[in-house]
């Protein structure tokens, strides 16, 4: 691989405290006197890779796999538990359909709160509020409460915001499977132009043809384990076959 690196997950680990319900006290007083340690979940297991500036990378795998650990990792949501994360550039992340919105506020008032969460400013912000609203498509309900939207309307506001603010680095969690085949059209045609305009995108998708015609490499993941690296079609056709047994 050429260019310089957008994102780097160096030996990256992460793990969690499995929980199975209610905790009972007894088992809080075994635990501070360590009579028995909390069982932990590895959802990532000593995982390395770069993507260079410009490329468009899947994450592949099945539920339990990882990929939205490590989507998280990269949107600096959660800290790994060992190993060391490194991102350059300005990042919007679209990892939750709705994240970071307010369902008593308006469109309108979400998209300025969603905007500056994501960094921009309250002016540049005012500049863009024309273009988001209109690539949302929802113009005629921006100044209703957002409780009041379909989940297909949320996923357009949010998507209109993170595409206009001009990340360097957009991240992709399933939020094109949501949405009228127009518009997912037209977002694919924006992560297009977001592509050739050397731009990084790292997205995760369970559908096949979406990530073989948006992205030119895949990281297959299998139980917090890196178990393929390389071209999305050679990928892909591992990771079919495996599925398919």
């Amino acid at each position: 691989m050429s260019g310089s690196p957008a994102i780097q997950f160096i030996n990256v680990s992460k793990s969690f405290h499995r929980s199975a319900g209610r905790v009972l006290l007894r088992q809080h007083v075994s635990g501070w006197f360590g009579r028995s340690k909390p069982e932990r979940f590895a959802a990532l297991k000593d995982i390395t890779f770069q993507v260079n500036k410009g490329e468009s990378v899947a994450v592949v795998g099945g539920n339990g796999a990882g990929k939205s650990t490590l989507l998280s990792l990269v949107a600096g949501l959660a800290v790994p538990t060992s190993g060391v994360v490194i991102v350059d550039g300005r990042l919007a992340a679209l990892l939750e359909l709705g994240s970071g919105f307010h369902p008593d506020l308006t469109g309108a008032e979400n998209v300025r709160l969603n905007a500056s969460l994501l960094g921009l400013t309250k002016g540049r912000t005012e500049e863009l509020f024309d273009s988001i609203v209109d690539f949302s498509g929802i113009a005629e309900f921006i100044h209703e409460p957002l409780r009041t939207y379909s989940s297909g309307m949320v996923m357009r506001l949010a998507f209109s915001v993170a595409v206009n603010m001009d990340p360097d680095i957009l991240l992709i969690d399933e939020v094109l499977a949501v949405g009228d085949q127009n518009f997912q059209a037209k977002c694919f045609e924006r992560i297009l132009e977001f592509r050739h305009s050397g731009k990084t995108v790292l997205c995760v998708s369970h559908a096949a043809g979406i990530v073989q015609n948006l992205c030119e490499r895949a990281i297959w993941l299998d139980h917090g384990e890196l178990v393929m690296d390389g071209r999305i079609r050679d990928v892909m056709d591992a990771y079919g076959g495996r599925v398919a047994k």
